[in-house]
């Protein structure tokens, strides 16, 4: 007669779960007090390191409303972190434009738009940005084509990101399953409806991460229109800085600014991050 099995009770103690089951990695709240916690300490180190500088404290408050825009230049115009985001909101709006007409060509079976889309993809990776600012803005007169220095800046940001950016979308429309679209073609679905509906939130939420990426290193690059001129923010930071031999009272809070800024732009990535990411789990 055939022995019945022995049945063996799983207990926790026998069969531990592993962590991430048990609940220890699962607390979004301690999570995010204990990341808050970790930022004040080093926040902390780093602002004991500036007190041991020496910085004088009174200039950066008498300099600060200049630096954050909050006061218009000599001619009337905006300057400061005012203009330096003008400058960045104006290059992403062309900048999405040119990305995604370049990534359209770069997919397209078409040779004339897929040979124009890889030539300017090309040509605007692989060259220096400062280079293509200088071009745009000096050389261009000679050609009879002359451009204004806000211009001229947000052109060249514009041009050079979107090189960039087109990449990333191709990148991104790709990643998605081809058998999506064919399960929705195969429902009836036209061509535009598969790619506003199934394809491009599909395709974003490959996209988001590299492209913030990207338009936070534009806002940094927008420091380089100064050398045509305009009043931004690093062109100030420099200009107070050797008027008032201060230099690192300037540079620094110039630099903050600029971080602070840069902690908006992240905060609204993670934001479109986790609208396009439902549905997916890590």
């Amino acid at each position: 007669m055939a022995q019945r099995p022995e049945v063996k009770t799983v207990t926790p103690e026998t069969h531990p779960l592993p962590p991430a089951e048990t609940g220890i990695f699962t607390s979004p709240r301690a999570f995010k007090i204990k990341t808050a916690l970790t930022w004040l300490i080093l926040l902390s180190v780093v602002l004991s390191l500036f007190s041991k500088m020496g910085l004088q404290w009174d200039l950066i408050e008498q300099k600060l409303p200049f630096l954050l825009g909050l006061r218009l230049s000599p001619d009337g115009f905006i300057q400061g972190a005012a203009l330096t985001l003008l400058i960045t909101a104006c290059s992403m709006f062309f900048c999405l434009l040119l990305g995604l007409i370049t990534a359209l060509g770069r997919m397209s079976d078409n040779a004339l738009a897929f040979g124009c889309a890889t030539f300017y993809a090309s040509l605007f990776r692989g060259t220096p940005l400062l280079v293509q600012v200088l071009i745009i803005y000096l050389a261009l007169p000679q050609a009879g084509i002359v451009l204004g220095a806000l211009s001229s800046g947000i052109i060249a940001l514009s041009l050079n990101y979107g090189a960039y950016l087109a990449e990333t979308i191709r990148s991104g429309v790709l990643s998605v399953p081809r058998g999506q679209k064919e399960a929705a073609m195969a429902l009836g679905l036209s061509s535009w409806t598969v790619a506003v509906h199934v394809t491009a939130p599909q395709a974003l939420r490959i996209i988001i991460p590299p492209a913030g990426s990207m338009f936070i290193s534009m806002l940094k690059d927008s420091s380089l229109v100064s050398l045509m001129g305009l009043w931004e923010l690093n062109f100030l930071a420099q200009s107070y800085g050797r008027s008032t031999y201060r230099y690192m009272e300037m540079l620094a809070t110039a630099a903050a600014i600029y971080w602070i800024m840069s902690i908006v732009l992240e905060l609204f990535q993670s934001r479109l991050e986790r609208r396009f990411g439902q549905g997916y789990r890590r």
